[in-house]
């Protein structure tokens, strides 16, 4: 089944490209992909979840065909969270399941936390709590060394070798210990085109580039966030965690302590690398069907 896919202009100035199944009278769920991709992150997940679910899906702001407002500051995650919350309104949704991996994974937590009025259930791929991500790294040394990919991605200086060959070499090198087989064929000339839209390349790295989360270099001992010594308000939605175990960037610690923080918690782990949803779709099917989504 191919979703329809529908350009819808948001009251946040964005117009997204959304990819829509299953009948609107079935219970909503929101799919937010994370960086480099688009809706197309959950093709093999997406058919099964809209046999009984409304299934949205969102190409977010500054990916593929969507708008990509200039600035860094138009990709700060409140404006992102904005446009969740205006997509949702413009198909008259009130509650909803919301699912997010990666960078739409770190927007569905803050969604959880800032809006428990709209987001009745959440599921998290592959993405980090805000406060254990940025607790681990200045207590983690692995995972503040697995980050610095980061600092790169911050760097707009790479920006404008990032068309034709330049961009395939770099995310061949950037991605070479992520990308699995997964992505080749007809899904890599696809996300080629995506990633050579104008403008594109910019947009996504503006998301790490608008981001607070400090991730201080191999040898650095810069002042510690505040927030990491005081309480941290705990996400109140029953929360499904799936997880793959061979994520070279998001290490397996940052699921070890999330009870405290997620009481309502389930965990599911896979056998897979950071792009779960590419290379295990069947098996994060089968997680959110055994927590009965």
């Amino acid at each position: 089944m191919t979703p329809a896919v529908q350009r819808i202009a948001l009251p946040t100035g964005v117009e997204l490209d959304v990819a829509i199944a299953g009948a609107p009278d079935r219970p909503p769920v929101i799919l937010l992909h994370g960086f480099p991709e688009s809706h197309r992150t959950w093709r093999g997940i997406l058919p099964d979840l809209a046999r009984d679910h409304y299934v949205i899906a969102p190409d977010q702001r500054g990916f593929a065909r969507s708008s990509k407002p200039e600035g860094v500051e138009a990709y700060a995650a409140d404006r992102i969270l904005a446009d969740l919350i205006a997509l949702a309104d413009h198909l008259n949704i009130d509650q909803f399941t919301l699912v997010g991996h990666d960078w739409g994974g770190a927007i569905a937590w803050m969604a959880a936390l800032a809006r428990p009025d709209r987001v009745a259930r959440l599921v998290i791929v592959n993405a980090p709590h805000p406060y254990l991500f940025q607790r681990a790294l200045f207590d983690e040394p692995e995972q503040r060394k697995a980050s610095q990919y980061i600092t790169r991605f911050r760097d707009t200086t790479i920006d404008r070798g990032l068309t034709g060959a330049g961009l395939e070499k770099f995310l061949g090198s950037t991605f070479a210990h992520h990308v699995t087989h997964a992505i080749a064929g007809a899904d890599k000339a696809a996300y080629l085109d995506e990633w050579s839209q104008p403008g594109a390349m910019t947009a996504m790295l503006n998301w790490y580039r608008a981001s607070t989360v400090i991730v201080p270099a191999m040898d650095e001992a810069p002042p510690r966030p505040a927030f990491l010594d005081r309480p941290f308000p705990p996400v109140t939605q029953d929360t499904l965690v799936i997880w793959g175990m061979r994520d070279s960037a998001l290490l397996p610690v940052l699921v070890d302590d999330l009870g405290p923080y997620v009481p309502k918690l389930t965990v599911e782990k896979i056998d897979a690398g950071h792009f779960v949803p590419w290379e295990k779709p069947e098996a994060v099917v089968a997680a959110m069907r055994r927590w009965n989504i």
